[in-house]
């Protein structure tokens, strides 16, 4: 099964035909002073080698392809196979003056769910060296049987920001678990949509240092 992970910079939004993202009152940096340097990621929903990474020649796109993302439970499952998670470091390289929060993300998954199986999608997103994080979380009830759309908005997201004066790597800790009632009843939370595709979205909102 098949988790992709899209990243994209302000430079792409037009071109992928992706909501605008809002001015934030000042001047983004030139689309060629940011770069996505690396990527580490780790988890039970992305062990090492179960992720391929391509980023674009001028490494401001990144997208990740994944195979193991996905919770299950019923008869027969362990139960360490109901929550599945994934951390993303991501290092981004970008000129003095400017920091960036995450303006929206989305996730698009599939939902198998019994009745009385619960699903869940959660992400936190914070930046390396600061204590400051912001959690989101969808919920799902069964029974259900179809594809799903998440997006974490400005007003949830956007209240961290990278630290000024230094090159803040972005982290997504995200995850998919599922529950039931009862031990007869199945249900999947996957990354693994009808068309083998799961897409993650990253749209980045800019604004000057003030300090």
């Amino acid at each position: 099964m098949l988790f992709t992970a899209f990243l994209a910079l302000p430079a792409l939004a037009a071109a992928l035909v992706l909501p605008p993202v809002p001015e934030s009152g000042s001047t983004a940096p030139n689309a060629s002073q940011v770069q996505i340097e690396s990527v580490t990621y780790g988890g039970t929903g992305c062990p090492q080698g179960t992720v391929a990474s391509v980023i674009s020649d001028d490494r401001t796109t990144m997208t990740l392809i994944f195979d193991s993302y996905v919770a299950s439970l019923g008869p027969g499952v362990a139960i360490t196979e109901n929550r599945k998670n994934c951390q993303l470091n991501i290092d981004l390289q970008y000129p003095g003056g400017f920091q960036y929060s995450i303006f929206q993300a989305d996730y698009r998954g599939f939902a198998e769910l019994d009745a009385g199986v619960n699903g869940t999608q959660q992400s936190t997103y914070y930046f390396s060296g600061q204590t400051a994080q912001v959690s989101t979380q969808s919920n799902f009830v069964g029974p259900m049987d179809e594809d799903y759309l998440v997006s974490d908005t400005a007003q949830s997201v956007s209240t961290i920001w990278s630290p000024c004066g230094a090159n803040g790597a972005l982290n997504i800790n995200s995850q998919v678990r599922v529950a039931a009632s009862s031990s007869k009843a199945s249900g999947l939370m996957t990354t693994d949509s009808v068309d083998t595709k799961f897409t993650q979205i990253v749209y980045f909102n800019w604004q000057t240092c003030t300090h």
